[in-house]
């Protein structure tokens, strides 16, 4: 049985507040029997400023073939709006946890060609894949850069460049299956500006789910969820051995389930048009 976490850590920015302070990783206290029960007991500050926070992800086995004598000691947290990422040491004081490695952007933007970071999780060999949404510009460029899973350096690309989709965001794999499916996300430099219902059409919302295989990195499918969809989160079902997950859609509130034909073309029903089929994976709108 696996134990009750007795801590959380909680990535905050301070995005559009006014507030010109460092975002933070805030610990919070989740044991019933502590005084502190359900409240901040510790906030690491970054040691700069409008990085944006936007996702964390452990450094290790984070995978359904998950090694229980792997230890998750780092937390890797990348910044959407400055593109540099953050390494935490979460084991040598879990309730006060420090920084231990910081990767600058011009590392990212010169050895990637990549930037604004969204999206982190440990690949089964225990390296960090952290998903993207542009190029240093702002331009829509999705994609992955790669960290070594022990010393966190900088690898470089993990997906074949010839293949690279227009946008990037939210990502899930599937060891079993040799597939990561990928949502699209916003170009940067325009989503940046906020929410503006004139730029339907105009490419700046994402509107496919991508499919890659695990093996060789290369993008073999898409679905196109329409302009007003804008997926999001993607997750595969916790049975390793299903090949089938969902997405969630921000503009349209719809969530599709996705999953794997036994054949390599399935026609979609007749007189419903509520299912697409595109080849060896197929969208259902739920």
């Amino acid at each position: 049985m696996v134990p009750r976490e007795e801590i959380a850590y909680v990535t905050c920015t301070y995005r559009s507040m006014c507030i010109d302070q460092p975002d933070f990783l805030a610990t919070i206290d989740l044991d019933p029997r502590s005084p502190c029960y359900g409240q901040v007991i510790h906030r690491l500050p970054m040691p700069n400023l409008k990085d944006e926070l936007h996702s964390s992800g452990w450094s290790a086995g984070c995978t359904c073939f998950d090694n229980i004598t792997v230890k998750r000691s780092k937390l890797i947290l990348p910044c959407l709006i400055s593109s540099r990422i953050y390494v935490v040491d979460v084991v040598s004081q879990c309730r006060a946890p420090r920084l231990c490695k910081m990767i600058e952007p011009v590392e990212v933007f010169w050895k990637c060609n990549k930037g604004y970071l969204g999206v982190v999780h440990s690949l089964p060999n225990g390296d960090i894949l952290i998903s993207n949404m542009g190029d240093p510009a702002g331009n829509g460029k999705g994609g992955f850069i790669v960290l070594d899973g022990e010393t966190f350096e900088l690898k470089g690309n993990w997906e074949n460049v010839c293949e690279v989709p227009p946008t990037g965001y939210d990502f899930w794999y599937q060891p079993c299956h040799n597939v990561l499916v990928s949502s699209a996300g916003l170009v940067p430099k325009c989503a940046g500006y906020g929410f503006d219902p004139d730029d339907f059409g105009k490419g700046i919302f994402g509107r496919r789910l991508n499919v890659g295989t695990l093996p060789c990195h290369t993008l073999i499918q898409c679905f196109d969820l329409g302009e007003d969809s804008l997926p999001l989160c993607v997750k595969f079902l916790h049975d390793p051995n299903a090949a089938e997950g969902y997405v969630c859609c921000a503009l349209s509130g719809i969530v599709y389930r996705f999953y794997k034909c036994e054949a390599s073309v399935v026609p979609a029903g007749r007189g419903d048009p509520a299912v697409v089929s595109y080849g060896g994976w197929r969208k259902v709108q739920k």
